[in-house]
């Protein structure tokens, strides 16, 4: 059984990525400072500070990803006023940047799935701050396991 003291640390583990909005970095260097200094302490708050380290640092590279797939879309429409990017593959398939583009709605999809992501973020860390202050132990969803 876990003491209050061992849950209060657990949870200010999750809490601590919140820092990220005042301090650069905030949501690594929280966690894991909580962590490297608690988790001889107790095996329940060194799988919490895996856990949480382990989130960021899968959403740190999925936010990579979808920027980098979305990014080069918004790039394209600002262009598109442009009349020198105009590409001819082949003769039937022709990309003209000049007419209202899908790929614009395409960015704007991939934008819109960034924020819905960022809110998920916030719900799964407050539940996961919740969980590990009822001394349960919290799994986040689609966490890559780089600390074991």
């Amino acid at each position: 059984m876990e003491s209050n003291h061992q849950k209060n640390i657990a949870t200010f583990i999750h809490l601590s990525t919140f820092s990220r909005f005042i301090i650069p970095f905030g949501n690594f260097l929280g966690p894991i400072i909580l962590w490297v200094t608690n988790k001889d302490k107790s095996a329940f708050i060194d799988a919490h500070g895996k856990q949480a380290i382990n989130f960021q640092i899968s959403i740190l590279l999925y936010s990579i990803v979808i920027g980098l797939l979305t990014v080069p879309f918004f790039i394209f429409n600002i262009f598109k006023q442009i009349d020198f990017i105009s590409i001819n593959a082949f003769e039937n398939i022709s990309i003209n940047l000049d007419k209202p583009s899908p790929l614009l709605y395409l960015g704007g999809a991939f934008a819109g799935f960034a924020i819905i992501a960022f809110l998920l973020e916030l719900v799964f860390i407050i539940k996961a701050s919740l969980t590990a202050r009822e001394g349960e132990m919290f799994y986040y969803p689609l966490t890559i396991p780089f600390l074991k």
